[in-house]
């Protein structure tokens, strides 16, 4: 089997109209907010929508979450825009299958895909698959395209891409139409990643 390539929806883009504010530390590495562009600031004591499942478990981790929602959105650029942040603050978080029943999650870029000559040789494999969206939700509790480590259904090894390193990022929250944002150093700590280069 030929290796596969990440699928469009990865990107976890489908996001939907608000944001939680979920402490003051809400900026970017750059300093810009995260809650410029399309999204709006809900206060803390708002009811107006519940936090994914994923926000609670990477909040029970010690991690610093922002929580956003907005309107559909059909590409990357189109995600990050919404956000207020770059393609690249974007992670995916990817479903790798190693062997039969063993999975890994591997954290790129969102503007990145896998190289997969370098994934291989860093796990010392010589073939390496996605699985289909079924297994991949069996395998994770979560719908392709908001895949996340947390809360994730199984505890799975992480590995990131080095590029991620460095600043705030957000990713998918287990849920289409939210996204949550992370420290990422910090939640490659709390993750117990390895971190390599693999894009």
């Amino acid at each position: 089997m030929p290796d596969a390539t990440p699928a469009p929806d990865a990107t976890g883009q489908n996001a939907g109209p608000d944001v939680t504010r979920a402490s003051p530390q809400a900026a970017t590495h750059d300093g810009r907010s995260a809650l410029s562009g399309a999204v709006r600031q809900i206060p803390e004591t708002s009811h107006d929508g519940e936090d994914p499942p994923a926000a609670t478990a990477a909040r029970t981790l010690g991690l610093d979450v922002l929580v956003t929602r907005h309107a559909t959105v059909n590409s990357l650029a189109e995600a990050a825009a919404a956000r207020g942040i770059e393609p690249r603050d974007i992670v995916k978080t990817m479903v790798v299958r190693r062997g039969p029943d063993d999975y890994l999650f591997v954290l790129v870029p969102g503007d990145a895909v896998i190289a997969w000559p370098k994934l291989r040789a860093l796990l010392g494999v010589s073939r390496l698959s996605m699985p289909d969206a079924n297994t991949a939700r069996e395998v994770t509790g979560y719908g392709r395209g908001t895949i996340t480590p947390f809360g994730a259904r199984t505890a799975l090894p992480v590995i990131a891409d080095g590029s991620i390193t460095g600043r705030r990022v957000s990713m998918g929250s287990g849920r289409h139409g939210v996204a949550i944002g992370v420290d990422a150093d910090a939640m490659l700590r709390v993750l117990n990643a390895q971190v390599a280069d693999v894009v």
